[in-house]
């Protein structure tokens, strides 16, 4: 008898969560403080087998924990044969070489562990690449941490010699390729761009929210889109754009990204600042929030953060309770009381999609211009562009013109009224 092949996967890590709770931090808040943390560890591929919390005024300047919960920490993972620690909070370089020290086994901190996600995500080139510039903006600061075998202090007397041009040499190994990356992603950024400004479709309707509130999964409803859809953080890396038709014939773009987090590290923002342009080209941000969240307050004001970091809380946005079948029918009605301009749906039962809808129409009436058009019938090619790009309600043709009245939005007519004031049209504001 063949003996069974013996599994080549490596086994997942075994890992303690460990939250560090400081006064008026986001996590002070959370419900759970070692819930997002252990759910990240958990979508980066570890098995957390225990957490700790402790709650400081200030982080301890030597490893952030105070004495006592390192010794805690220490005695858990030697109970449990962790391999590593997730610890909820940005360590310094020296926090982080001392916390290994002190625990004997190795440390993620809160960006680390994202950009472990991240970079386990990213399937595009674009996203590889904004992954790697956010890895490398992380580790420069960090080099020295990687150097500690040296024991060397930079310019000291007896200190001059190979370690320190070693490290001076990565320093500006890792410096050269960031402009590099940055470089790279400009092109696609410009890249993205473009294709945004030659699209024809009326308006552009964006998804933003939390992770893991089911933006993915609201897309593939209206859209009809294969996306993938799961129930685990950062899902999704990539920006989607999908056509979707309105039931009153008008059709917009609607686009899936990246779901933001509390306190997003900034080597993020930045590096994927190319895939959040999506957000700031939209015309509508449709905010989703899991209406079953306990947390949902927390996150509605920590996706606001995130938006005011990108300078897009300008848009106008519709806030979208989903999940709602999930939420207690005697609790529903407390939720909209304190949401009363939000839109209650659901992307598994289909609940509210409707509403949903006749929302987004309605906002397309109001934010659009009534004009009374009129051009030779010769000009078809931008009779069709005006197609793409209003909503025509009434039309008829009379002495070798096209007459009708159209609503549009304010932006997509600035870019049309050269081209049909050229082609010898007229137009006139109705109420």
């Amino acid at each position: 008898m063949k003996p069974e092949p013996e599994s080549t996967r490596r086994p997942a890590e075994r890992a303690i969560a460990a939250a560090l709770v400081l006064p008026g931090s986001a996590a002070a808040a959370a419900s759970d403080p070692l819930d997002e943390i252990t759910g990240l560890a958990t979508a980066a591929g570890a098995v957390v087998v225990d957490g700790v919390t402790q709650r400081l005024r200030v982080p301890d300047s030597h490893s952030a924990f105070g004495r006592g919960k390192v010794a805690e920490m220490r005695a858990l993972a030697q109970q449990h044969r962790a391999d590593l620690v997730v610890v909820d909070h940005d360590l310094s370089p020296s926090q982080g070489r001392n916390l290994e020290k002190d625990l004997g086994v190795r440390v993620v901190d809160r960006t680390e562990l994202i950009l472990d996600i991240f970079a386990r995500r990213a399937r595009t080139r674009q996203a590889m690449l904004q992954v790697e510039l956010a890895q490398m903006e992380y580790l420069r600061p960090r080099l020295r941490r990687m150097w500690t075998h040296l024991e060397r202090t930079e310019g000291a007397i007896g200190t001059r010699g190979p370690g320190e041009t070693q490290l001076e040499t990565d320093r500006r190994l890792i410096s050269r390729k960031i402009s590099e990356l940055r470089r790279k992603l400009k092109e696609i950024e410009a890249r993205a761009e473009r294709q945004a400004e030659s699209r024809d479709e009326p308006v552009t309707v964006s998804l933003v929210g939390y992770t893991n509130v089911g933006k993915s999964s609201l897309m593939r409803c209206l859209t009809g889109a294969q996306v993938l859809v799961a129930d685990q953080l950062f899902a999704t890396l990539d920006t989607r754009v999908r056509r979707w038709p309105l039931r009153d014939g008008r059709a917009v773009l609607l686009t899936d990204t990246v779901g933001f987090v509390r306190e997003l590290p900034h080597h993020l923002v930045a590096s994927f600042h190319a895939t959040l342009a999506e957000t700031l080209r939209a015309d509508l941000l449709l905010h989703v929030c899991d209406a079953a969240d306990p947390d949902l307050d927390l996150h509605l004001r920590a996706v606001e953060a995130v938006l005011a970091q990108l300078r897009a809380d300008a848009i106008p946005r519709v806030l979208l309770l989903n999940k709602m079948d999930q939420v207690p029918r005697e609790e529903r009605g407390v939720l909209l009381d304190r949401h009363p301009e939000a839109v209650a749906v659901s992307a598994h039962s289909g609940e509210g999609l409707d509403a949903l809808d006749a929302a987004v129409a309605a906002w397309l009436d109001a934010w659009s211009l009534r004009l009374e058009l009129t051009v030779p019938m010769s000009q078809g090619k931008l009779l069709a562009e005006l197609r793409r790009t209003a909503m025509v309600e009434s039309e008829d043709f009379e002495d070798e013109r096209w007459r009708g009245r159209v609503r549009i939005l304010p932006r997509r007519w600035n870019g049309l009224a050269s081209d049909w004031q050229r082609a010898g049209g007229s137009f006139r504001a109705l109420a």
